[in-house]
């Protein structure tokens, strides 16, 4: 007698062989669409695809030694060797992170003296480096600021508009890159987050912008500021760079401090891929600087409250390390150190691309505003099919908007991208 569901007509036959699976001619999937290449990580694929002996990646934001070879900073393998020996474990963080990470942090950014650090009035969730905190902060402007639009400079780092499309926040243009000069059109950044609708929210890259490298001046800061206050937008700061673009820490959130200290209530995102060189450990932070000790409160839950369904709680490795190296006062003059031999070795090339472009070049093109350009990129002003020149003729590889890293440059190989970008410049339309 069969057991229940037995199918009439199965007596004698063994039924517990599987059947193989059958094709069928359509998938439920379609309707799903092959995805673009990312604009970015794409380039470091080509890179690994071409065989030539000449060729360069100057597309991904990476740190590299004068060898061209990736770098784990010392002091970082001190923290980790410290960690190791300690033998902490993996237990899951709370869901705003690593308590001591976040002090650190918001130390870092703001200064450990700064009042309202003093007074509790800073929101601090550790969260998965400068994209995770970027789009927790859209989320969170989804929830409670519907109807406000993000405004993003022309152009800006790739993601952003990713990030606050995918969290469904608006977001429009305002003008930040000259082509005429190869400088900041402050005049048009001015007029157009003037003419914004009053209470957006204004993204800025508290310092070495990303893709230009061209950074307000402390004056136009301090006239930003007076524009953001009177229209009053919030300010929204990536802070990506802070202690690589100038080698100090506390110069490179001089931006942050400045809009802080006029009292603003501020946004500010914060990553440790580059001045730490934790690129894949994914730690950074979202700070929110409010008014009073009980909104902050209220910020906080509201985030923690967001960040739960989307990854629940951070990594813990990156955040120790962090905490260890600015925990201790030996490592973090290390770290210090360590970080101006880096800004200062990307100046030294920025130094030498500049006086080869000039030695070489006869038309009597400017080239000083690769001089004036500060952190890892330098803007070049060259077009898409100049761009693709670099690539296809000289085995440079870079983004499609003109952006080089000089990170991954190094003093030798100067004299060949100073070559490769005159001719683009001069013989591509």
């Amino acid at each position: 007698m069969g057991g229940p569901g037995a199918a009439s007509g199965s007596r004698g036959k063994n039924t517990s062989h599987i059947t193989m699976a059958v094709a069928v001619d359509a998938s439920r999937f379609e309707g799903v669409p092959m995805a673009p290449p990312d604009p970015i990580l794409g380039v470091s694929e080509a890179f690994k695809a071409d065989t030539s002996d000449l060729k360069l990646n100057l597309g991904v934001g990476a740190y590299r030694t004068e060898e061209l070879q990736p770098a784990v900073l010392n002091v970082v393998k001190k923290a980790e060797k410290l960690m190791l020996e300690k033998g902490e474990n993996k237990e899951y963080l709370p869901i705003e992170g690593f308590a001591a990470f976040n002090k650190a942090t918001a130390d870092l950014l703001l200064g450990a003296d700064n009042p309202v650090i003093k007074q509790g009035r800073v929101a601090t969730l550790q969260s998965l480096s400068g994209t995770g905190s970027l789009r927790l902060a859209a989320a969170f402007i989804q929830r409670y600021f519907p109807d406000a639009k993000v405004l993003i400079s022309s152009p800006t780092w790739g993601n952003h508009k990713n990030i606050f499309n995918d969290a469904r926040v608006p977001w429009s243009e305002y003008r930040y890159y000259d082509p005429r000069t190869v400088g900041l059109d402050f005049e048009g950044m001015i007029a157009d987050i003037q003419a914004a609708p009053e209470g957006s929210f204004v993204l800025l890259h508290g310092c070495a912008h990303n893709p230009t490298g061209i950074d307000p001046t402390p004056e136009q800061w301090e006239k930003l500021a007076d524009v953001i206050e009177e229209k009053k937008h919030m300010p929204f700061f990536d802070v990506a760079y802070q202690g690589f673009a100038s080698g100090s820490l506390d110069e490179d959130a001089s931006s942050v401090r400045l809009f802080v200290k006029r009292g603003l209530e501020v946004f500010v995102a914060q990553s440790y891929s580059k001045n730490l060189g934790l690129y894949a450990e994914r730690i950074g932070a979202i700070n929110v600087i409010c008014s009073a000790p009980e909104v902050a409160d209220r910020v906080k839950s509201q985030l923690k409250r967001l960040a739960r369904p989307m990854y629940s709680n951070p990594p813990i490795h990156g955040a120790k390390i962090v905490a260890n190296v600015v925990g201790d006062p030996t490592m973090f003059g290390e770290w210090k150190e360590e970080m101006e031999q880096m800004a200062g070795r990307i100046k030294n090339v920025r130094q030498k691309l500049y006086d080869s472009l000039t030695a070489k070049d006869q038309s009597g093109k400017d080239w000083s505003f690769i001089l004036s350009q500060i952190g890892m990129f330098s803007f070049t002003g060259l077009n898409r099919p100049q761009s693709d020149n670099m690539t296809d003729k000289w085995h440079i590889y870079m983004t499609k908007d003109g952006r080089i890293s000089l990170a991954g440059l190094n003093l030798a190989k100067c004299e060949y991208l100073a070559d490769a970008i005159i001719d683009s410049f001069h013989n591509v339309n």
